[in-house]
């Protein structure tokens, strides 16, 4: 692929509102086979991942949502975004006055989308490629996690790190819907969502998605 990751973004997206979060914008596709089919023929020899980057996902909007109608949460914390995506939460997080927000996804896709999100939306947002899954977590007072319970061995992993994060003293914020090996007995419920989505990618016009706590 000629060119960056930073432009494949910009000629395979329109800048978008998610339906459940309008105040904030980003680089979106409008139909997920036309990027999933690019992405692959394009970018297939640099074992790029799918573009989950490239849409507002279920549980990304409505935990974004909840940040922006409950400021108070993060206010002046430290966030670490897990497996972020598009960086909605990330900048969802930054809106509500969060201090430091680390964006992190092993995509560098992902981060180049980041990026260019968050300077969509006026914010500034620190992003990793590191696996943060891979070693115990760093101090921080927030940790994000939309829509990263689809994969066994995936979700797993993410349930130990926030146990261990929970342990250190951050408050755990997982936007889902109950995905497939969403762990039941773990977490409670803080708020409830009927979120607006594609049937391209989920089984529903409209995900009822809740924003759980740790």
């Amino acid at each position: 692929m000629s060119g960056s990751p930073e432009a494949f973004i910009a000629a395979n997206t329109r800048i978008l509102s998610p339906p459940l979060v309008p105040e904030i914008r980003l680089h979106l596709a409008e139909e997920s086979l036309p990027i999933w089919q690019k992405t692959e023929e394009e970018l297939g020899e640099m074992n790029v991942p799918p573009p989950f980057w490239a849409f507002a996902w279920a549980g990304g909007q409505a935990l974004a949502r909840y940040l922006l109608d409950n400021a108070a949460l993060v206010a002046g914390g430290s966030v670490i975004d897990l497996g972020s995506g598009s960086g909605l939460t990330a900048i969802a997080a930054k809106l509500a006055g969060a201090g430091r927000v680390l964006a992190a996804d092993i995509d560098t896709f992902s981060l180049a989308a980041v990026r260019l999100n968050a300077a969509l939306n006026g914010v500034e947002v620190s992003v990793t490629q590191e696996d943060l899954l891979a070693r115990d977590p760093d101090p921080s007072d927030i940790v994000l996690v939309g829509d990263l319970f689809y994969e066994r061995e995936l979700a797993a992993r993410v349930t130990s790190y926030l146990e261990k994060a929970a342990a250190n003293g951050a408050r755990v914020l997982i936007g889902d819907p109950k995905r497939s090996y969403f762990p039941n007995g773990i977490f409670t419920r803080a708020a409830e969502y009927q979120v607006p989505v594609t049937r391209e990618l989920e089984d529903a016009e409209i995900k009822r998605t809740s924003v759980w706590q740790l």
